[in-house]
């Protein structure tokens, strides 16, 4: 696929997951939240983590938030993939996402929609619009709380 036509795909997908996200709203219980903010353009979001009965594995994901198409389109992909996973899992996938929009990995085959994000990765300054949910989800999950001390911030 050439090049300009990959950048048309990756967009295309940013700009239909900003208008339409799948998972927006808030998880039913709530056993993580946490707010996450960036300061240098204004993205915010709470998100909300169900966890399954052992708390061991994510069985829901779901943001609400406001900010740009990169930010928002990243949080609603990322719900997508998370479900099903152990939180182990999550913070490896979290380590993952930051690799790949320095541009030193990608996702697998199984998680190949995350791998739209990595057109990001050409706009320095928006890497961090990318990575907002990310950061929020491991403070999440590195919290034993349902309800947040502060929200994080990807500065």
């Amino acid at each position: 696929m050439a090049l300009d036509n990959l950048r048309d795909l990756y967009q295309q997908v940013i700009l239909e997951r900003y208008k339409k996200p799948r998972n927006r709203g808030k998880a039913d219980p709530i056993d993580r939240y946490q707010k996450g903010h960036n300061p240098s353009c204004g993205d915010t979001i709470e998100l909300t983590v169900k966890l399954s009965e052992l708390g061991d594995r994510i069985d829901d994901v779901k943001f609400e938030g406001e900010g740009c198409a990169i930010a928002m389109a990243s949080a609603d992909l990322m719900a997508d993939a998370l479900r099903g996973k152990t939180t182990d899992e999550a913070l490896e996938m979290v380590q993952r996402f930051q690799s790949m929009m320095r541009g030193e990995a990608e996702f697998p085959q199984d998680l190949r929609k995350l791998n739209v994000m990595q057109g990001v990765a050409q706009f320095p300054v928006r890497i961090k619009c990318a990575n907002l949910s990310w950061h929020t989800l491991k403070a999440a999950l590195e919290s034993s709380q349902a309800q947040p001390v502060a929200a994080v911030s990807n500065e």
